[in-house]
């Protein structure tokens, strides 16, 4: 749409920007300018002109759309499509739903508010609207199967760099891919996997963060657990720049993977709150209590349980004392 190219542009512009140099720009008459300005204002954005400086915006909702996203993400693979929804049932299924009918690497996904989202193991994910920040991106990755097998872990990092570049604090990540502050959960990740039938290839993989951001407090089953980053930080950050900061780490990322395996392996180390910790491993046969000793190269979890065995976790259910309500 025309006014989310206006928006971008004002973005872009450090100063003023003149209705003559946006409608050469981008092929439109000047009045046609004007009226997209008119249509931001009536969302709530603050733009000033004077007719010898132009355009200049002064403030802004927060709003997600596609004009917050676009300068920021010019360039990148992620964000060579972005869609913003008012409600979806999930934007990983949208993503899925896009991928399979032939939308290109790059594709975001935002959506306000979503009836269905998806949290690990079958459980919802809470998306109140305007509280949340919920995306979704589609990829195409070329790499082995067990490469593919790092790429929530690689996502989980990407994701910290993001909420630290727009929020000044670093998050720690619960093994695999739990973002977590002040021992509570800020953001659940969810990669999902699109394959071919008959020769098992890869078709598409879909990545998912839903980040709690302006929450003031959350429904009797989150609250014991999850924070948002009003509550870690005392104010809310505007979703387009978190989303924006996101994106940008998630591109980065993806630029890198999976050669700079050993880098990502580091970090996630680094950043995995997990370790030291005596843990709770629920598996196919059962729950079994042990000691988080490391990560290995494939970023399992190696545990030494109370028998003594060791044994790297790889899949399956991993609960923190002193994390979540799982009380010492």
């Amino acid at each position: 749409m025309l006014k989310d190219e206006v928006l971008a542009l004002l973005k872009e512009s450090a100063g003023e920007v003149s209705g003559q140099a946006m409608s050469e720009r981008l092929g439109v008459s000047r009045a046609a300018v004007w009226k997209a300005m008119e249509a931001l204002r009536g969302e709530g954005y603050t733009i000033s002109s004077a007719p010898s400086r132009g355009y200049r915006l002064e403030d802004s909702p927060d709003r997600l759309s596609p004009g917050e996203l676009a300068g920021a993400l010019r360039g990148r693979t992620l964000g060579r499509e972005i869609v913003c929804l008012d409600s979806v049932d999930s934007t990983n299924d949208e993503c899925a739903r896009r991928a399979l009918a032939g939308a290109g690497e790059g594709l975001v996904v935002l959506a306000d508010t979503q009836t269905g989202g998806k949290g690990r193991r079958g459980r919802s994910f809470e998306s109140p609207a305007g509280e949340g920040l919920y995306l979704s991106v589609l990829l195409r990755p070329k790499c082995s199967l067990r490469e593919l097998m790092w790429f929530t872990a690689w996502t989980a990092v990407a994701v910290c760099d993001g909420v630290e570049a727009a929020c000044g604090i670093r998050p720690g990540i619960k093994w695999t891919n739990d973002l977590v502050l002040k021992g509570r959960k800020l953001c659940g990740i969810l990669t999902e996997l699109g394959m071919e039938g008959e020769s098992g290839a890869l078709q598409y993989a879909v990545a998912g963060v839903g980040i709690n951001v302006g929450q003031r407090e959350f429904g009797p089953l989150a609250g014991p657990v999850a924070v948002s980053l009003r509550q870690a930080l005392g104010r809310a950050p505007r979703r387009s720049e978190v989303a924006a900061a996101v994106l940008s780490a998630l591109d980065d990322m993806y630029r890198s993977f999976p050669r700079e395996k050993e880098r990502y392996l580091e970090r996630y180390r680094r950043d995995c709150l997990t370790l030291g910790r005596r843990v709770r491993v629920l598996g196919p046969d059962g729950e079994e209590e042990g000691f988080a000793e490391g990560i290995d190269e494939e970023f399992g979890l190696i545990v030494r349980y109370d028998d003594g065995r060791i044994r790297t976790v790889t899949a399956g259910e991993v609960s923190v004392r002193g994390l979540f309500g799982y009380a010492e």
